[in-house]
Protein backbone atom coordinates (compact mmCIF):
# COMPACT_ATOMS: atom_id res chain seq x y z
CA UNK A 1 0.00 0.00 0.00
CA UNK A 2 1.67 3.56 -1.34
CA UNK A 3 0.95 6.71 1.29
CA UNK A 4 -0.56 9.74 -0.81
CA UNK A 5 0.74 12.90 0.39
CA UNK A 6 -0.19 16.57 -0.01
CA UNK A 7 2.68 18.08 -1.65
CA UNK A 8 1.77 21.86 -1.09
CA UNK A 9 2.95 21.45 2.21
CA UNK A 10 5.97 19.49 3.69
CA UNK A 11 5.90 16.39 5.19
CA UNK A 12 7.62 13.95 6.98
CA UNK A 13 8.17 10.79 4.49
CA UNK A 14 10.86 8.49 6.32
CA UNK A 15 12.51 8.95 9.74
CA UNK A 16 16.09 6.95 10.42
CA UNK A 17 16.91 7.93 13.89
CA UNK A 18 17.86 11.50 13.88
CA UNK A 19 17.73 11.60 9.96
CA UNK A 20 14.39 12.71 8.95
CA UNK A 21 13.58 12.67 4.74
CA UNK A 22 10.58 15.46 3.59
CA UNK A 23 8.57 16.24 0.59
CA UNK A 24 7.51 19.48 -0.48
CA UNK A 25 10.57 21.09 0.25
CA UNK A 26 11.14 22.42 -2.70
CA UNK A 27 11.81 26.51 -1.71
CA UNK A 28 14.09 25.27 0.45
CA UNK A 29 17.60 26.08 1.02
CA UNK A 30 20.91 24.16 2.63
CA UNK A 31 21.52 24.37 6.38
CA UNK A 32 18.20 26.16 6.95
CA UNK A 33 16.46 25.61 9.81
CA UNK A 34 13.19 23.43 10.25
CA UNK A 35 10.81 22.59 12.89
CA UNK A 36 9.73 18.90 12.79
CA UNK A 37 6.36 17.22 13.85
CA UNK A 38 3.75 18.77 16.28
CA UNK A 39 6.65 19.42 19.02
CA UNK A 40 8.23 21.56 16.32
CA UNK A 41 11.97 19.58 16.90
CA UNK A 42 14.62 21.61 15.73
CA UNK A 43 16.54 20.60 12.93
CA UNK A 44 18.64 21.69 9.51
CA UNK A 45 17.98 20.98 5.83
CA UNK A 46 21.62 18.80 4.92
CA UNK A 47 20.56 17.81 1.40
CA UNK A 48 18.18 18.89 -0.88
CA UNK A 49 17.49 16.96 -4.46
CA UNK A 50 14.27 18.55 -6.01
CA UNK A 51 11.40 18.99 -3.34
CA UNK A 52 12.90 16.28 -1.21
CA UNK A 53 14.99 17.31 1.74
CA UNK A 54 16.75 15.53 4.25
CA UNK A 55 16.82 17.09 7.72
CA UNK A 56 19.25 16.37 10.59
CA UNK A 57 17.45 16.26 13.55
CA UNK A 58 18.92 17.83 16.81
CA UNK A 59 16.47 16.17 19.69
CA UNK A 60 15.33 12.90 20.03
CA UNK A 61 12.67 11.87 17.18
CA UNK A 62 11.26 8.89 18.94
CA UNK A 63 6.95 9.12 18.11
CA UNK A 64 7.70 10.99 14.78
CA UNK A 65 5.73 9.55 12.21
CA UNK A 66 5.30 9.81 8.37
CA UNK A 67 2.85 12.42 7.49
CA UNK A 68 4.14 15.12 10.67
CA UNK A 69 4.13 18.65 9.57
CA UNK A 70 7.56 20.69 8.93
CA UNK A 71 7.55 24.56 9.06
CA UNK A 72 10.38 26.52 7.31
CA UNK A 73 12.24 29.27 9.56
CA UNK A 74 13.77 30.15 5.90
CA UNK A 75 17.50 31.01 8.27
CA UNK A 76 20.49 29.46 9.08
CA UNK A 77 20.98 27.51 12.89
CA UNK A 78 22.62 30.71 14.50
CA UNK A 79 23.55 31.64 18.02
CA UNK A 80 22.50 34.58 19.73
CA UNK A 81 25.74 36.92 20.83
CA UNK A 82 25.14 38.98 23.17
CA UNK A 83 25.59 40.25 27.05
CA UNK A 84 24.49 37.09 29.11
CA UNK A 85 26.43 34.48 27.37
CA UNK A 86 29.32 34.64 30.19
CA UNK A 87 28.67 32.34 33.31
CA UNK A 88 25.96 30.67 31.67
CA UNK A 89 25.71 26.77 30.97
CA UNK A 90 24.17 25.88 26.99
CA UNK A 91 23.55 22.26 25.30
CA UNK A 92 25.11 21.65 21.86
CA UNK A 93 22.27 24.13 20.29
CA UNK A 94 22.34 26.97 22.68
CA UNK A 95 19.41 26.35 25.13
CA UNK A 96 20.75 27.34 28.33
CA UNK A 97 19.96 24.40 30.95
CA UNK A 98 19.72 26.78 33.95
CA UNK A 99 16.54 28.30 32.07
CA UNK A 100 15.25 25.14 31.26
CA UNK A 101 15.71 23.57 34.62
CA UNK A 102 13.55 26.67 36.35
CA UNK A 103 11.07 26.18 33.21
CA UNK A 104 10.73 22.14 33.08
CA UNK A 105 12.57 20.38 35.71
CA UNK A 106 15.81 18.34 35.33
CA UNK A 107 14.51 17.08 32.21
CA UNK A 108 14.78 18.40 28.61
CA UNK A 109 11.58 18.09 27.29
CA UNK A 110 11.83 17.35 23.33
CA UNK A 111 10.38 20.84 21.40
CA UNK A 112 11.18 22.75 24.30
CA UNK A 113 11.92 26.27 23.38
CA UNK A 114 13.87 28.64 25.60
CA UNK A 115 15.59 31.77 24.56
CA UNK A 116 19.04 31.82 24.72
CA UNK A 117 19.99 35.02 26.65
CA UNK A 118 17.19 36.16 29.38
CA UNK A 119 15.36 38.59 27.39
CA UNK A 120 14.10 40.35 30.45
CA UNK A 121 16.92 41.22 32.72
CA UNK A 122 18.34 45.17 32.01
CA UNK A 123 21.52 45.80 31.27
CA UNK A 124 23.51 48.78 31.91
CA UNK A 125 24.18 50.39 28.41
CA UNK A 126 26.86 52.98 28.22
CA UNK A 127 27.39 54.38 24.74
CA UNK A 128 31.21 55.15 23.07
CA UNK A 129 30.35 56.41 20.13
CA UNK A 130 27.32 59.64 19.32
CA UNK A 131 25.13 60.65 17.14
CA UNK A 132 26.22 61.42 13.29
CA UNK A 133 29.37 59.47 13.75
CA UNK A 134 30.25 57.27 11.16
CA UNK A 135 30.70 53.63 11.84
CA UNK A 136 32.17 50.49 10.34
CA UNK A 137 31.58 46.75 10.77
CA UNK A 138 32.84 45.54 14.33
CA UNK A 139 33.30 49.12 15.42
CA UNK A 140 32.32 49.12 19.24
CA UNK A 141 29.42 51.94 20.11
CA UNK A 142 29.05 51.52 23.49
CA UNK A 143 29.80 48.14 26.47
CA UNK A 144 28.13 46.36 29.03
CA UNK A 145 29.54 45.34 31.97
CA UNK A 146 28.55 41.45 31.89
CA UNK A 147 30.54 40.28 34.66
CA UNK A 148 33.01 42.11 37.15
CA UNK A 149 35.91 40.46 35.09
CA UNK A 150 34.38 40.88 31.14
CA UNK A 151 33.82 44.22 30.18
CA UNK A 152 31.03 43.12 27.27
CA UNK A 153 31.79 45.21 23.92
CA UNK A 154 28.51 46.32 21.91
CA UNK A 155 29.57 46.17 18.07
CA UNK A 156 28.53 47.19 15.26
CA UNK A 157 27.35 43.41 13.37
CA UNK A 158 29.85 42.76 10.05
CA UNK A 159 28.17 43.43 7.42
CA UNK A 160 26.90 46.93 8.32
CA UNK A 161 28.30 50.25 7.90
CA UNK A 162 27.27 54.34 7.69
CA UNK A 163 26.17 57.09 9.96
CA UNK A 164 24.62 56.90 13.38
CA UNK A 165 21.82 58.39 13.50
CA UNK A 166 20.53 57.73 17.53
CA UNK A 167 22.08 55.82 19.78
CA UNK A 168 20.60 55.45 23.54
CA UNK A 169 21.65 57.27 26.54
CA UNK A 170 23.64 55.70 29.44
CA UNK A 171 20.94 53.75 31.26
CA UNK A 172 19.25 50.04 31.63
CA UNK A 173 17.81 48.44 28.93
CA UNK A 174 17.08 44.49 27.59
CA UNK A 175 19.11 43.27 25.17
CA UNK A 176 15.75 43.37 22.55
CA UNK A 177 16.07 47.00 22.94
CA UNK A 178 16.64 49.05 20.31
CA UNK A 179 19.70 51.19 21.54
CA UNK A 180 21.30 52.50 18.29
CA UNK A 181 20.23 53.26 14.33
CA UNK A 182 22.33 53.42 11.82
CA UNK A 183 21.21 54.80 8.16
CA UNK A 184 23.39 53.01 5.56
CA UNK A 185 22.37 55.07 2.45
CA UNK A 186 20.01 52.60 1.41
CA UNK A 187 18.04 51.61 4.81
CA UNK A 188 17.80 52.36 8.07
CA UNK A 189 18.50 49.61 10.35
CA UNK A 190 17.98 49.30 14.21
CA UNK A 191 20.15 47.60 16.22
CA UNK A 192 19.67 45.79 20.10
CA UNK A 193 22.65 44.32 21.93
CA UNK A 194 21.93 41.10 20.35
CA UNK A 195 23.85 39.70 16.70
CA UNK A 196 22.76 36.54 15.47
CA UNK A 197 25.09 34.97 13.58
CA UNK A 198 25.31 31.45 11.49
CA UNK A 199 27.42 28.83 13.44
CA UNK A 200 28.65 27.08 10.27
CA UNK A 201 29.87 30.81 8.97
CA UNK A 202 33.09 31.82 10.27
CA UNK A 203 32.93 35.96 11.50
CA UNK A 204 34.76 37.87 9.65
CA UNK A 205 38.25 39.63 10.36
CA UNK A 206 40.97 42.11 8.71
CA UNK A 207 44.12 39.92 8.82
CA UNK A 208 45.26 36.63 10.13
CA UNK A 209 48.21 37.28 12.27
CA UNK A 210 51.41 35.44 12.99
CA UNK A 211 51.26 33.59 16.52
CA UNK A 212 54.10 35.34 18.75
CA UNK A 213 52.78 35.34 22.22
CA UNK A 214 52.57 32.29 24.69
CA UNK A 215 48.91 31.03 26.10
CA UNK A 216 50.37 30.69 29.60
CA UNK A 217 48.34 27.42 31.20
CA UNK A 218 49.91 26.96 35.02
CA UNK A 219 51.11 23.45 33.79
CA UNK A 220 55.58 23.27 33.76
CA UNK A 221 55.69 20.53 31.48
CA UNK A 222 53.79 22.69 28.39
CA UNK A 223 54.54 25.92 29.25
CA UNK A 224 58.36 24.46 29.57
CA UNK A 225 58.98 22.31 26.58
CA UNK A 226 55.25 22.02 24.41
CA UNK A 227 54.03 25.72 24.70
CA UNK A 228 51.19 26.41 22.59
CA UNK A 229 50.90 30.25 21.55
CA UNK A 230 47.59 32.91 21.77
CA UNK A 231 45.94 31.48 18.61
CA UNK A 232 47.71 28.14 18.23
CA UNK A 233 46.07 24.79 17.94
CA UNK A 234 47.02 21.93 20.40
CA UNK A 235 45.72 18.34 20.58
CA UNK A 236 45.74 16.09 23.90
CA UNK A 237 45.53 12.33 22.52
CA UNK A 238 45.25 9.40 24.65
CA UNK A 239 43.70 6.64 25.65
CA UNK A 240 41.01 5.60 28.24
CA UNK A 241 42.44 7.06 32.15
CA UNK A 242 45.57 9.03 30.85
CA UNK A 243 43.96 12.14 32.01
CA UNK A 244 42.73 14.00 28.86
CA UNK A 245 39.23 15.79 30.52
CA UNK A 246 41.64 16.55 34.00
CA UNK A 247 44.49 18.36 31.92
CA UNK A 248 41.63 20.41 30.17
CA UNK A 249 40.36 21.26 33.28
CA UNK A 250 43.79 22.29 34.56
CA UNK A 251 44.09 24.10 31.70
CA UNK A 252 40.75 25.83 32.04
CA UNK A 253 41.32 26.55 34.97
CA UNK A 254 44.96 27.99 35.23
CA UNK A 255 45.95 29.44 31.11
CA UNK A 256 45.69 33.07 31.19
CA UNK A 257 43.00 33.79 28.50
CA UNK A 258 40.51 36.46 29.37
CA UNK A 259 37.40 34.37 28.04
CA UNK A 260 37.22 30.01 28.47
CA UNK A 261 34.30 28.01 26.22
CA UNK A 262 34.51 24.77 27.55
CA UNK A 263 32.66 22.47 25.29
CA UNK A 264 31.80 19.03 26.62
CA UNK A 265 30.60 17.12 23.20
CA UNK A 266 29.80 13.16 23.43
CA UNK A 267 32.00 12.78 27.18
CA UNK A 268 30.16 10.82 29.80
CA UNK A 269 27.56 12.56 31.87
CA UNK A 270 29.63 12.19 35.03
CA UNK A 271 32.67 13.51 33.92
CA UNK A 272 30.30 16.52 32.58
CA UNK A 273 28.48 16.92 36.14
CA UNK A 274 32.36 17.42 37.96
CA UNK A 275 32.81 20.58 35.74
CA UNK A 276 29.59 21.68 36.19
CA UNK A 277 29.65 21.58 39.58
CA UNK A 278 33.30 22.49 40.34
CA UNK A 279 34.02 25.34 37.98
CA UNK A 280 31.45 27.42 39.93
CA UNK A 281 33.31 27.07 42.62
CA UNK A 282 36.63 27.72 41.77
CA UNK A 283 38.49 31.37 42.27
CA UNK A 284 39.93 32.64 39.61
CA UNK A 285 43.78 33.25 39.94
CA UNK A 286 44.38 36.45 38.51
CA UNK A 287 41.61 38.65 40.04
CA UNK A 288 40.44 36.55 43.35
CA UNK A 289 36.54 36.20 41.74
CA UNK A 290 34.71 33.03 40.52
CA UNK A 291 35.69 31.76 37.47
CA UNK A 292 32.36 31.49 35.86
CA UNK A 293 32.62 35.20 35.64
CA UNK A 294 34.95 34.37 32.68
CA UNK A 295 33.55 31.37 31.34
CA UNK A 296 31.09 29.87 29.05
CA UNK A 297 30.23 26.11 29.36
CA UNK A 298 28.72 23.81 26.54
CA UNK A 299 27.09 20.12 28.09
CA UNK A 300 26.22 17.98 24.96
CA UNK A 301 26.73 14.59 26.72
CA UNK A 302 27.05 10.79 25.34
CA UNK A 303 23.25 10.20 26.32
CA UNK A 304 22.11 13.38 24.43
CA UNK A 305 20.85 13.49 20.79
CA UNK A 306 24.25 13.06 18.68
CA UNK A 307 22.96 15.44 15.69
CA UNK A 308 23.74 17.92 18.37
CA UNK A 309 27.19 16.98 19.31
CA UNK A 310 27.88 17.02 16.06
CA UNK A 311 27.01 21.12 15.90
CA UNK A 312 27.95 21.80 19.71
CA UNK A 313 31.79 22.65 18.28
CA UNK A 314 30.07 25.23 15.94
CA UNK A 315 28.39 26.70 18.54
CA UNK A 316 31.01 26.79 21.07
CA UNK A 317 33.39 28.00 18.29
CA UNK A 318 31.25 31.27 16.87
CA UNK A 319 30.85 32.13 20.91
CA UNK A 320 34.77 32.47 21.30
CA UNK A 321 35.25 34.25 17.66
CA UNK A 322 32.50 36.87 19.33
CA UNK A 323 34.56 37.52 22.07
CA UNK A 324 37.68 37.55 20.13
CA UNK A 325 36.36 40.28 17.84
CA UNK A 326 36.20 42.60 21.10
CA UNK A 327 39.68 42.30 20.80
CA UNK A 328 39.92 39.67 24.00
CA UNK A 329 41.98 36.24 24.23
CA UNK A 330 39.73 33.75 24.21
CA UNK A 331 40.96 29.72 24.64
CA UNK A 332 38.48 26.78 23.44
CA UNK A 333 38.50 23.17 24.90
CA UNK A 334 36.76 20.06 23.33
CA UNK A 335 36.42 17.38 24.62
CA UNK A 336 36.52 15.14 22.60
CA UNK A 337 37.20 15.70 18.78
CA UNK A 338 36.71 11.89 19.07
CA UNK A 339 33.19 11.51 20.16
CA UNK A 340 32.06 14.13 17.68
CA UNK A 341 33.69 12.77 14.91
CA UNK A 342 31.44 9.11 15.86
CA UNK A 343 28.58 11.42 15.40
CA UNK A 344 29.73 12.33 11.79
CA UNK A 345 30.47 8.60 11.31
CA UNK A 346 26.84 7.82 12.21
CA UNK A 347 24.95 10.81 10.77
CA UNK A 348 27.00 9.57 7.78
CA UNK A 349 26.01 6.11 7.69
CA UNK A 350 22.34 7.20 8.45
CA UNK A 351 22.95 9.88 5.54
CA UNK A 352 24.05 6.59 3.36
CA UNK A 353 27.22 7.82 2.54
CA UNK A 354 29.93 5.73 1.21
CA UNK A 355 32.54 5.06 4.08
CA UNK A 356 36.49 5.58 4.12
CA UNK A 357 38.63 4.53 6.71
CA UNK A 358 37.23 2.63 9.77
CA UNK A 359 33.47 3.79 8.50
CA UNK A 360 34.73 7.52 9.08
CA UNK A 361 32.87 9.58 6.17
CA UNK A 362 35.64 11.07 3.59
CA UNK A 363 35.21 14.56 4.81
CA UNK A 364 36.67 14.23 8.33
CA UNK A 365 39.81 16.07 7.49
CA UNK A 366 38.07 18.51 6.02
CA UNK A 367 35.55 19.11 8.82
CA UNK A 368 38.13 18.79 11.30
CA UNK A 369 39.74 21.69 9.21
CA UNK A 370 37.05 23.36 9.41
CA UNK A 371 37.35 23.34 13.36
CA UNK A 372 40.75 24.31 13.89
CA UNK A 373 41.24 26.81 11.26
CA UNK A 374 38.55 29.35 13.32
CA UNK A 375 41.37 29.49 15.60
CA UNK A 376 44.25 31.54 15.25
CA UNK A 377 45.77 35.51 16.48
CA UNK A 378 44.01 38.45 14.35
CA UNK A 379 43.16 41.55 13.89
CA UNK A 380 39.55 42.08 13.88
CA UNK A 381 37.65 44.73 12.09
CA UNK A 382 37.97 47.42 14.47
CA UNK A 383 41.70 47.26 14.51
CA UNK A 384 41.98 45.34 17.80
CA UNK A 385 44.09 41.71 18.32
CA UNK A 386 41.92 38.70 19.40
CA UNK A 387 42.86 35.57 19.32
CA UNK A 388 41.29 32.04 19.75
CA UNK A 389 43.46 29.14 21.23
CA UNK A 390 41.67 25.42 20.55
CA UNK A 391 42.59 22.53 22.50
CA UNK A 392 40.87 19.32 21.36
CA UNK A 393 41.44 16.01 23.14
CA UNK A 394 41.60 12.63 21.34
CA UNK A 395 40.19 9.59 22.39
CA UNK A 396 41.75 6.84 20.14
CA UNK A 397 40.11 3.40 20.92
CA UNK A 398 43.01 1.56 22.91
CA UNK A 399 45.08 4.58 22.90
CA UNK A 400 46.08 4.09 19.09
CA UNK A 401 47.41 6.88 17.85
CA UNK A 402 47.06 5.70 14.04
CA UNK A 403 44.15 5.93 14.04
CA UNK A 404 42.08 8.28 11.43
CA UNK A 405 40.64 11.07 13.95
CA UNK A 406 44.59 11.08 15.70
CA UNK A 407 46.08 11.03 12.32
CA UNK A 408 44.03 13.57 10.60
CA UNK A 409 43.99 16.34 13.64
CA UNK A 410 48.10 16.29 13.70
CA UNK A 411 47.65 17.39 9.73
CA UNK A 412 45.94 20.74 11.50
CA UNK A 413 47.50 21.23 14.55
CA UNK A 414 50.98 22.65 15.73
CA UNK A 415 51.17 21.32 19.52
CA UNK A 416 50.90 17.47 20.27
CA UNK A 417 50.56 16.77 23.96
CA UNK A 418 50.62 12.55 23.67
CA UNK A 419 49.71 11.30 26.91
CA UNK A 420 50.82 8.22 27.86
CA UNK A 421 49.57 5.13 29.31
CA UNK A 422 52.16 3.78 31.70
CA UNK A 423 53.03 7.65 32.89
CA UNK A 424 49.58 7.69 34.08
CA UNK A 425 49.45 3.98 35.78
CA UNK A 426 52.31 5.16 37.83
CA UNK A 427 49.92 8.25 38.66
CA UNK A 428 52.52 10.75 37.07
CA UNK A 429 49.75 13.47 36.06
CA UNK A 430 50.12 15.91 33.69
CA UNK A 431 50.61 12.12 31.70
CA UNK A 432 52.49 14.03 29.02
CA UNK A 433 55.22 11.70 27.28
CA UNK A 434 58.25 13.80 27.18
CA UNK A 435 59.11 11.56 23.55
CA UNK A 436 55.80 10.98 21.73
CA UNK A 437 55.19 15.10 22.52
CA UNK A 438 55.77 18.21 20.38
CA UNK A 439 55.36 22.04 19.59
CA UNK A 440 56.05 23.55 16.68
CA UNK A 441 55.56 27.05 18.55
CA UNK A 442 58.59 26.99 20.40
CA UNK A 443 60.43 29.17 18.03
CA UNK A 444 57.17 31.47 17.52
CA UNK A 445 57.06 32.34 21.23
CA UNK A 446 61.38 32.44 22.11
CA UNK A 447 61.10 35.93 21.58
CA UNK A 448 58.77 36.46 24.16
CA UNK A 449 60.64 34.45 26.62
CA UNK A 450 63.93 36.42 26.12
CA UNK A 451 62.38 39.77 26.69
Amino acid sequence: MTIAYKISEPVVTRISGPIVTAIGMHASQMYEVVQVGELGLVGEVVRLIGDQATIQVYEDTTMLKPGAPIKRTGAPLSVWLGPGLVGNIYDGIQRPLPGIQARSGAWIKRGEKVDPLDTEKKWTFEPIAKEEDDVMPGQPIGKVIETPLVDHVIMIPPGISGKIKKIAEKGNYTVNEVIAIIDTGIETIELTMIQKWPVRLPRPIRERLRINKPLITGQRIIDTFFPIGKGGAAAIPGGFGTGKTITQHQLAKWSDADIIVFIGCGERGNEMTEVLREFPELTDPRSGRPLMERTILIANTSNMPVAAREVSIYTGITIAEYYRDMGLNVAVFADSTSRWAEALRELAARLEEMPAEEGFPASLPTRLAQFYERGGAVTTLAGKLGSVSIVGAVSPPGGDFSEPVTQHTRRFIRCFWALDTELANARHYPSIHWLHSYSEYVEDVSAWWQR
